[in-house]
């Protein structure tokens, strides 16, 4: 009897400490955070744009190989990316590249461009459920990728929605690759006929299961874009929207959209100071250990504590709104 009780105890003490390294984000199940509030396409084949880029307060640009760059100029563009890449100071801000279609026209091309230029993240498009993921982790692995390498997927087809938790519960794989997701709504609304409606209402059932399954998987999630650059007030209506949903951050188009994106989806300074307050609660002589603590009357578990840190990851980036 005695020795069941110590395993017993010794069982219990092992799945503690596992939880707890959970909720510190260390078995590789919660993604590192940074800002990706304002996430902004540029065309890889724009040589004057892709210089832009480097200027503005963006969180994180995506050089786009797909749909912003014609088919006769896809060799083109992806020289200008490898040779952008290697000349430009990456620090501030995040460089991903979107590729074509692994499996379509030019997808190859792109994916061992991409892969050889190093970006912080490859985004493929038209994710269609966690086999698109390990085939391009797979080729990743096999070109020694470093680590640090991430992919983004786009959700942009029926069948991608369809197996969003599928793609949400593969991400919890230790050492997964995949960050973040990203509405393609232009693409949903083609391929599926729906008509969006006014203030898009009749995608937010969609955008909701696309904020719920990033959360499931530990995923980032960043709003679809919005067409029309001109109309900066539908703009910071859609930003306000998403950031009602619960997504982290919106794609832009132009760069007139950076400003609302980036002051929309950044934390208060009331969050800010909170968040703080509740690590430093944990971190206090006598907490470290504990799963549950009371601050101001309020009873505040380690789960508070990863939202806490992730927000104040997240609040770094602050000065540039």
């Amino acid at each position: 009897m005695q020795a069941d009780t110590t395993s017993f105890v010794l069982l219990w003490q092992v799945a503690a400490s596992l939880a707890r390294l959970a909720a510190l984000g260390q078995l590789g199940w919660m993604k590192p955070s940074r800002p990706r509030r304002a996430v902004l396409y540029v065309p890889a084949s724009n040589e004057k744009a892709l210089a832009k880029a480097t200027t503005l307060a963006c969180d994180a640009v995506i050089i786009d190989l797909e749909d912003a760059v014609a088919p006769v100029a896809k060799e083109e563009a992806r020289e200008r990316m490898r040779a952008f890449l290697r000349e430009v100071d990456r620090s501030g801000r995040e460089w991903i590249v979107r590729i074509n279609q692994l499996s379509g026209e030019g997808g190859t091309e792109d994916f061992l461009a991409a892969r050889g230029a190093v970006p912080d993240a490859i985004l493929l498009p038209k994710v269609n459920g966690p086999a698109d993921i390990r085939i391009a982790e797979e080729a990743l692995e096999q070109t020694d990728a470093p680590e640090r390498l991430a992919l983004w997927a786009m959700v942009e087809t029926p069948r991608g929605m369809i197996e969003l938790p599928a793609l949400a519960a593969d991400s919890r794989r230790p050492f997964a690759r995949l960050a973040c997701l990203v509405a393609g709504t232009n693409d949903l609304v083609k391929e599926t006929g729906l008509k969006p409606g006014p203030g898009r209402a009749n995608l937010v059932p969609w955008l909701l299961q696309m904020v719920l399954a990033a959360r499931a998987g530990g995923l980032d999630v960043l709003d679809g874009v919005s067409n029309d650059f001109r109309d900066l007030d539908a703009f910071s209506a859609e930003c306000r929207q998403g950031a009602e949903l619960g997504f982290d951050g919106k794609t832009l188009i132009h760069p007139a959209q950076i400003e609302a994106a980036l002051s929309t989806f950044s934390p208060s300074p009331e969050e800010v100071a909170e968040a703080e307050t509740i690590v430093a609660t944990f971190a206090a002589p006598g907490n470290a250990e504990k799963g549950v603590i009371q601050i101001d009357g309020r009873m505040v578990e380690r789960l508070h504590l990863a939202q806490a840190e992730r927000l104040l990851a997240r609040s770094k980036g602050r000065n540039k709104a």
